[in-house]
C-alpha cells in the first residue's frame, strides 16, 4: 500500500513493464489521462459511476493504492496463438466521499505493453444498480478513426472519419480505431471482461468521446443491477505502432476471466453450410439436402455440417416471424430425422451443428440441449439476439456454460462484438457481429474489398468473426439470383482464398454451394488451410489499402494478403521462417477473377516472396519445412 500522504500530492501513475504506455488517475478520482512514447494520446478524460436511487458520488480522498506487478503465460484453446503472455503493472486505487460515511469507490487500472485498461470496483455487503458510467475518452489532437455506426446487429460498413466530425446524435460500435496526432501510435477503443454487466457504446461529445451502457429492457434507468457490490467491465484501450499491430494482441483476453477445466474436446475446423448457396425464401428441407452437404464435407475433410434454419418445426422465414405460435425447436419438420442424419455423417467422420433461434432457446435451454445431446449434435448456432443489455450478456454465459456442460460448440450470431467471452468458455468458437458475407445474398455491394480489408484492422481484434467465407462466384459485376441464391462476390478468387488466413475463426464456414468447388481453382488450399494457430504476426499494410497477415500452425507458416479496390504488388520478407530450408506454395490472383495460379518455389528465411494483386484481389501461401 502507498500512504495517503505520499499518493494525494499527484496523480497515480502506472507505467508498463517496458515503460512505452502509462495510465494516470487525478488524486480525486474524477480524471485520467494516456500516453504510448511520451505522446499524450487521452487527457483528463472522465471517470466516474452514476449509481441508481442514490445522491450522486460526492468529492472524493484517496486513501491507499496497492500496486500489482504480473508477469505469467496462458495457454490458449483454439484461438489465434497457443499462449497468451499477460503482462503488466497494475494498482488498485481506493477513494472515499469526503463526507462523513462516505462511501467507497475503487478503481483498478492495468498498463501493458500493448495498452491500458481500467475498471471500477464497489464493496459488496449491499446491491448495487447503476444508471449509466461518466467514463470518456478526449482523444488529443482531433485523431482520424475508422468507425462503425452503431446497430442491434453490429452489422454495418466502416469509414474513416476525424472525431469532429462524427454525428453527435449517433452511438458509434466497438471498436473506434484511431491514430495519434503524430501518426506515431495507433489505437483502439473498446470493452473486456463483460460478465455480469451491460455493453456500452461510443457517444460523440467535444473533445472525444463518452460511454453510453445499454440500459436493462424495462428499466431505461438502470443499465447494471448487482446482488453484492460491482466489478464493472474493463474500458480498454490497444495500442500499437501500426494499426496491424493490435490484430496479435492478447489484450482483451487477458483481462477476462480465464478458463478453467478440461477442453481438449474442443475442436476448431471448417463447415460445410446451407444457407448461404440457397434461395431466401427456403424450400421445405429434406433428407436428400441434408446428406448431399454431409457428403460434401466428407469428402472435402471438413470435420462439420452446420444444419441452418428450416429444420425446426414451423421455423419459419427469419427473425420477422419470431417467435412463431407454433415453432418447436425439440421437433423437425415433416420428413427430417435429424438422428438418422447423425448417425449417416458419423459414418462419413462428420459432425452435425444446428441453427436456433435465441427465443425459444432461452425459453427451454436445458430441455432443447439435452435433447440436442442425445442427438449426437456437436454445436449449436444461436441467433438474432441482437443486444447488449446485462440480461442478454447474461444469456450468453448461460448458454456458453450449459454448452460447456454438455461439450457443444457455441456460435453466437446477432451478436454483439467479442468482450473475452471466448477466453472464458474456448467452446464459445466464434461469433458474428460482423457486415460479412451474408449481405451478398441480400444487399449486394456492402461486403466489397475495401470493406473486407478494413474488417481485419477493426472488429477482428476484438475476437473470432463468423464472417463466412468461400464465395467462389467471384468478381462478378452483379449480384446473383434476386431470390438470393447463388450469390455472387466482388472480391476475387485471390481474395476469398486469403481470408482463411487473414480472418479469424477457429470454427469456419465454407459457405458455397458444393457444386461452385467441383475442380475449382484454389479449392486445394481452403482443404488444407488451418483454423486455429500456435501464433500470429502482421506483417504490413493500412486499413485504407492492404492487408498481409501470417499465422504459423506447427512449423508451417500461412500467409494471406488482400487488396482494395486497387491492384498491388507486395513483397513479403521471409525473416520469420528461421533456420532451414522450405518449399512456399502460392495461390494468387489469376487471368479471370475466378482462378488463381498456384506456384511452388524453395525459399530460405533470407527470401523475399513478391505476389501480385489485383484490384479486390488477394493471395494465399503455404511454406512447410522441407526434410
Amino acid at each position: 500500500m502507498i500512504p495517503l500522504l505520499l499518493a494525494a500530492a499527484a496523480p497515480v501513475a502506472i507505467l508498463s513493464p517496458d515503460h512505452s504506455m502509462a495510465i494516470s488517475v487525478a488524486p480525486d478520482g474524477k480524471s485520467y489521462s494516456v500516453t504510448r512514447k511520451g505522446e499524450m494520446i487521452v487527457k483528463d478524460a472522465p471517470l466516474g459511476l452514476d449509481i441508481a436511487n442514490e445522491p450522486d458520488i460526492g468529492p472524493l480522498t484517496l486513501v491507499d493504492v496497492a500496486k500489482q506487478r504480473v508477469d505469467r503465460t496462458i495457454p490458449l484453446v483454439a484461438t489465434k496463438a497457443s499462449k497468451a503472455r499477460d503482462h503488466y503493472n497494475g494498482a488498485v486505487i481506493r477513494f472515499r466521499e469526503r463526507a462523513a460515511g462516505g462511501r467507497t469507490l475503487s478503481i483498478e487500472a492495468r498498463a501493458y505493453n500493448e495498452g491500458v485498461a481500467f475498471r471500477y470496483v464497489l464493496p459488496g455487503g449491499k446491491p448495487v444498480e447503476i444508471a449509466g458510467e461518466e467514463t470518456g475518452f478526449r482523444l488529443v489532437g482531433d485523431p482520424q478513426c475508422e468507425v462503425s455506426e452503431l446497430t442491434g446487429s453490429h452489422e454495418r460498413p466502416w469509414q474513416l472519419k476525424s472525431v469532429s466530425a462524427l454525428d453527435r446524435s449517433k452511438l458509434y460500435d466497438l471498436p473506434m480505431l484511431c491514430a495519434s496526432a503524430s501518426g506515431k501510435t495507433h489505437f483502439a477503443l473498446t470493452q473486456a471482461g463483460i460478465d455480469g454487466y451491460a455493453g456500452f457504446a461510443l457517444k460523440p461529445v467535444a473533445g472525444g468521446l463518452d460511454v453510453r451502457l445499454f440500459p436493462r429492457k424495462g428499466r431505461p434507468y438502470v443499465a447494471v443491477q448487482s446482488p453484492d457490490g460491482l466489478h464493472s467491465a474493463w474500458r480498454v484501450i490497444m495500442a500499437g505502432d501500426r494499426a496491424g499491430d493490435l490484430i496479435a494482441s492478447p489484450i482483451v483476453g487477458n483481462l477476462s476471466q480465464q478458463a478453467s477445466g478440461d477442453f481438449s474436446w474442443v475442436k476448431p475446423g471448417k463447415a460445410a453450410w446451407d444457407w448461404w448457396s440457397g434461395p431466401m425464401e427456403t424450400p421445405p428441407p429434406t433428407m436428400d439436402r441434408y446428406r448431399h452437404f454431409i457428403d460434401f464435407a466428407a469428402q472435402s475433410g471438413f470435420p462439420y455440417f452446420l444444419i441452418d434454419a428450416g429444420w425446426a418445426y414451423k421455423t419459419g422465414q427469419c427473425c420477422d416471424l419470431w417467435p412463431h405460435p407454433e415453432n418447436d425447436i425439440t421437433r423437425a419438420e415433416a420428413g427430417i430425422d435429424i438422428p438418422a442424419l447423425v448417425q449417416y455423417a458419423r459414418g462419413k467422420g462428420v459432425d452435425l451443428l444446428l441453427w436456433v433461434h435465441w427465443l425459444p432457446l432461452d425459453a427451454r435451454l436445458d430441455e432443447a440441449l439435452d435433447l440436442y445431446q442425445r442427438w449426437g449434435i456437436k454445436g449449436i448456432k444461436v441467433d438474432f439476439m441482437d443486444r447488449d443489455d446485462q440480461e442478454m450478456v447474461d444469456f450468453y454465459v448461460r448458454v456458453a456454460q450449459a454448452t460447456v456442460k454438455r461439450h457443444m460448440l457455441l456460435d453466437m450470431h446477432g451478436a454483439f462484438p467479442p468482450s473475452g467471452l471466448q477466453r472464458t468458455y474456448p467452446n464459445y468458437i466464434t461469433q458474428e457481429g460482423v457486415m460479412g458475407a451474408e449481405h451478398d445474398k441480400f444487399a449486394w455491394g456492402r461486403v466489397n474489398p475495401a470493406h473486407n480489408v478494413r474488417l481485419a484492422y477493426t472488429r477482428m481484434l476484438l475476437g473470432p468473426m463468423d464472417y463466412t467465407p468461400g464465395g467462389f462466384r467471384n468478381g462478378a459485376t452483379a449480384p446473383g439470383p434476386r431470390d438470393g441464391s447463388m450469390p455472387t462476390s466482388q472480391h476475387s478468387r485471390g481474395q476469398a482464398l486469403a481470408m482463411y488466413v487473414v480472418y479469424d475463426s477457429p470454427l469456419q464456414m465454407v459457405s458455397d454451394a458444393p457444386e461452385a468447388y467441383v475442380n475449382a481453382s484454389g479449392f486445394d488450399f481452403i482443404k488444407q488451410v488451418p483454423t486455429a494457430w500456435d501464433e500470429t504476426r502482421f506483417i504490413e499494410g493500412t486499413p485504407e489499402s492492404h492487408i498481409v497477415l501470417a499465422r504459423r500452425k506447427g512449423r508451417d507458416w500461412y500467409i494471406g494478403a488482400m487488396t482494395n479496390g486497387t491492384a498491388r504488388r507486395v513483397d513479403i520478407p521471409l525473416s520469420l521462417l528461421g533456420s532451414g530450408r522450405f518449399e512456399a506454395t502460392v495461390w494468387q490472383d489469376g487471368a479471370s477473377p475466378n482462378m488463381v495460379d498456384r506456384t511452388t518455389r524453395q525459399v530460405t528465411s533470407g527470401d523475399t516472396l513478391s505476389v501480385q494483386m489485383s484490384a479486390g484481389g488477394g493471395a494465399a501461401i503455404h511454406i512447410r519445412p522441407v526434410s
